[in-house]
């Protein structure tokens, strides 16, 4: 397996089954470094599928801001980073240099023992956001899936469930 791969497309295209298909063919134990926070109870629901959908081969880390430690603390097995959108937001949201923590992440890949499987959403393709906060999140999504996909080793883009690889 590719020690860096890159999974990104639309909401529900099947990244995040594909991703956790492709950690778990690089061991038959996988750490699940999941970036969302439950602020409501749709959002809660949300997570709660995609724990529910893990077996018991999976180690959860939740790390909605530390990226970095978080993959330095897991370096013992495969690692699948769900999701890289959720952790800007977070970042920006805190009002965080999401630039700089994204920089010393992409620094770290190299060192990494272990593979490191990201998904990421593609948001730059439909309607121009109608405020600037929004507008800022798209512009910096799209900016941290290029420096990612530069370092990874593999892209897919997932479209409909099915994988396109990309590089």
């Amino acid at each position: 397996m590719a020690r860096v791969v890159l999974i990104t497309g639309g909401a529900r295209s099947g990244k995040s089954m594909l991703a956790e298909q492709r950690t778990l063919q690089a061991g038959s134990v996988a750490h699940y470094i999941a970036t969302a926070q439950a602020f409501d109870s749709e959002m809660a629901a949300r997570i709660a599928t995609h724990r529910d959908r893990r077996g018991p081969e999976w180690r959860t880390h939740e790390a909605p801001l530390d990226l970095l430690g978080a993959l330095c603390a897991t370096d013992d097995a495969p690692r699948l980073v769900d999701c890289l959108t959720l952790w800007l937001s977070n970042l920006m949201l805190a009002e965080l240099d999401w630039q700089s923590r994204a920089r010393e992440m992409i620094a770290a890949l190299p060192v990494l023992r272990q593979p490191v499987v990201f998904v990421s959403n593609e948001v730059g393709m439909g309607i121009v956001p109608d405020n600037p906060l929004a507008r800022a999140f798209r512009d910096a999504a799209g900016t941290l899936n290029q420096w990612i996909a530069a370092h990874a080793d593999e892209v897919i883009l997932s479209v409909s469930g099915l994988p396109l690889k990309v590089k």
